[in-house]
């Protein structure tokens, strides 16, 4: 299990690169097209970038979010040797929501299914660390 939970935070992790790298592409289209200045940059001031810049730079600041409690999950499974099958489910799930989150967010950013599967992202991280708490507890 504990090769799935790793290869579940590598797909996290190259999904934040990801997004990274279309937020640039965004960001210096706008440049290129006039619509910010390179001296916007400085402060971030993306206001007249469009909503395609402003939402891709929201997902990448989200991947370092709930992500983090992900990780710290992840982690603490791994270092007390709770790598079950359960964890180990509950990564895959937590990741692939991301995933579906940033697909949902940088398109159609249809409001109500980003936030359908954005709870149950956070759902899965919350009962990650209620077994974890609960398998501390028990030992």
């Amino acid at each position: 299990m504990e090769k799935i939970i790793i290869i579940a935070m590598f797909v996290q992790v190259t999904l934040s690169l990801v997004v990274m790298v279309i937020m640039g592409k965004r960001r210096f289209a706008a440049a290129k097209n006039k619509q910010i200045q390179l001296s916007d940059f400085a402060a971030m001031r993306l206001d007249n970038a469009g909503d395609h810049v402003r939402v891709a730079d929201r997902n990448f600041s989200n991947q370092f979010e709930i992500p983090v409690l992900f990780y710290a999950g992840c982690l603490l499974a791994l270092q007390l040797n709770m790598a079950s099958v359960s964890i180990a489910v509950l990564a895959c799930i937590f990741v692939a929501t991301r995933i579906i989150h940033s697909l949902i967010h940088l398109g159609s950013n249809h409001l109500r299914a980003r936030f359908r599967v954005f709870l149950l992202g956070c759902l899965s991280v919350f009962v990650m660390w209620f077994l974890l708490l609960l398998g501390v507890l028990l030992n």
